[in-house]
């Protein structure tokens, strides 16, 4: 038996506000999940998710986030001192639990869950970084290498499986985030 929906004033809300007089900028089609918090100078692209429990905090700095990137599940993005902003491109998927810090994330590229990329890291397009892995500061995950470990190092080039994870990731959460907001916008 399915239990009842719940009313709208039970239902929970994303965390969104201004932070220095700077509110975040998300696209209308965005998915923004419900307990997720977004504070301050942040920009979320057309056709994005951030999923539940994430927390993009763009208060020393600002935070970017491309056109259909997915940054699932109890993720952290925050920023570095000045000018040390987080920019995450296009298409980007961000596994559950990572930990993004005041680096350079380019477009196609793949952070697996609670991998860590810190301050002044660039994980190139076509890139990446292996579930549980710490990208430590200022390093350069290359395009089309696997890194892993803790520190991160580059492992091989990449293979068929991780590549195909980088093409069809993002768009495997695109629908799903389409298919979440249908459901809370159409909750009574």
């Amino acid at each position: 038996m399915q239990a009842p929906v719940r009313a709208p004033e039970d239902i929970l809300v994303a965390l969104i506000f201004p932070f220095k007089g700077l509110l975040p900028n998300i696209a209308e089609d965005a998915f923004i999940a419900p307990n997720a918090t977004i504070v301050g100078d942040v920009t979320v692209g057309a056709g994005s998710s951030i999923w539940f429990g994430v927390v993009l905090r763009g208060d020393f700095n600002r935070i970017h986030v491309g056109i259909g990137s997915n940054i699932q599940d109890n993720s952290v993005v925050h920023v570095g001192d000045p000018p040390t902003d987080t920019f995450i491109g296009d298409n980007v998927l961000i596994g559950h639990l990572a930990m993004i810090h005041g680096c350079h994330i380019e477009s196609g590229s793949f952070i697996g869950m609670q991998a860590t990329v810190l301050d002044g890291a660039v994980v190139e397009s076509g890139a990446f970084v292996a579930a549980g892995s710490l990208v430590a500061p200022g390093k350069r995950v290359r395009s089309g290498e696997l890194w892993a470990g803790r520190p991160a190092r580059r492992v091989r080039a990449l293979g068929d499986q991780e590549q195909t994870m980088i093409r069809r990731g993002p768009s495997r959460y695109a629908e799903l985030a389409r298919m979440f907001k249908k459901d809370l916008s159409s909750s009574p």
